[in-house]
């Protein structure tokens, strides 16, 4: 029992899973298995050798504020990360930060991307919307995707599923009051273990299509998950999972350790990988690319620079699908439609190696 009250490791060999909400609506299982060794082929329109998604996350002005009825100034992601938590208090300073990305970042970021003919996935915090509505009009009409990051950019993990099933509820309607539709795909971030199911739950008590959920790093394509809630349904629809990114991602300018020293290191990383998914696309095995970007972050010239090279960069290369996260999930759901995957406890114990197989005549998946 001491290796459990001092490093949290299980009690015995052989414990059993201690989660509390296994079996419940809330149990996603893991795949450690995958694609296996030499992947698929996604099918990217075209024949193209990667798909890129470039990802814009509007969180302004919904952070936690005491303006917002919070206890607290935002902390993180911001230029001087180390300074403590302002807690009772507000800090203009930090204010001002988040306020150049919704002044100034988000359109440097916007004009370039549209000058280039690029359609962005929008990461859309509601209350950040309802505060700038012309810029919501901007991404609009200009044909951007607009994907839910939730209603407030605040920590949900500790919050009870009624508590966080409101602030779902809420950003439905605050989307489709400010453009127009509800979102059909979802990236919360910062997350809890409820909110995968919780925001399925919400999507049907809606009749709202969720084409893909994003709060997951496991793949360089999107895969299919079972959804718990549907374990007795006889027609059930799954869950779609579109990998989002935290290495191609501007966030670590301002996280330790790890972070980005310089806009040229960025590039560096982005067209490393770049490079290494395209190598293996023309292979035969094509990839997804996503870049995650920041308003007040990637918004700021410095780092601007390192956006708009690779964009250069990655547009001077034949073969390369950019596009919008939602166009990647339509294409997927398309071309790889959703079949029930087995239970692991319906499987034979010798077939627990199994690995997910394209069938050539219905491109769908089976385990084996």
């Amino acid at each position: 029992m001491a290796l459990q009250t001092v490093d949290h490791v299980a009690i015995s060999l052989d414990a059993p899973n201690a989660d509390p909400l296994h079996g419940t609506k809330y149990d996603f299982e893991r795949d450690l298995i995958g694609y296996g060794r030499y992947s698929i082929d996604p099918k990217w329109p075209n024949n193209a050798k990667i798909a890129v998604s470039f990802v814009i996350n509007y969180e302004e002005g919904a952070e936690r504020s005491l303006l917002n009825g919070d206890s607290q100034t935002e902390n993180v992601l911001w230029e001087q990360p180390h300074v403590a938590a302002r807690i009772g208090s507000r800090d203009p300073k930090i204010e001002s930060d988040y306020d150049y990305g919704s002044r100034v970042g988000v359109w440097r970021l916007l004009n370039m991307f549209e000058k280039h003919n690029i359609r962005t996935t929008i990461y859309a915090v509601g209350q950040a919307f309802e505060k700038n509505p012309p810029l919501v009009k901007a991404f609009v009409e200009g044909g951007h995707e607009i994907a839910s990051h939730g209603y407030r950019w605040i920590p949900y993990h500790n919050m009870s599923p009624e508590e966080e099933k409101l602030y779902i509820h809420r950003q439905m309607q605050s989307l489709k009051a400010s453009t127009g539709g509800y979102p059909v795909g979802w990236f919360v971030g910062r997350c809890s273990s409820h909110t995968q199911a919780l925001i399925h739950e919400v999507h049907e008590e809606l009749g709202a299509p969720l084409l893909y959920e994003a709060d997951c790093f496991a793949d360089d394509l999107p895969y299919w998950t079972d959804v718990p809630a549907e374990k007795h349904l006889q027609n059930p629809k799954g869950m779609l999972m579109l990998p989002y990114t935290y290495d191609n991602n501007d966030l670590k300018y301002q996280i330790a350790p790890g972070t980005w020293g310089s806009s040229g290191a960025f590039l560096e990383y982005l067209k490393s990988s770049f490079d290494v998914l395209y190598a293996e696309g023309l292979e035969g095995r094509p990839k997804m690319m996503t870049i995650g970007l920041h308003c007040r972050i990637s918004g700021k010239p410095g780092r601007f620079a390192a956006v708009q090279s690779f964009v250069k960069y990655i547009q001077q290369q034949p073969d390369v699908w950019i596009t919008t996260r939602k166009d990647i999930a339509v294409h997927w759901r398309t071309t790889f439609p959703y079949t029930r995957i087995k239970e692991q406890e319906d499987v034979p114990e010798e077939e627990h190696t199994a690995v997910m197989l394209q069938t050539a005549e219905n491109n769908v998946y089976a385990r084996i």
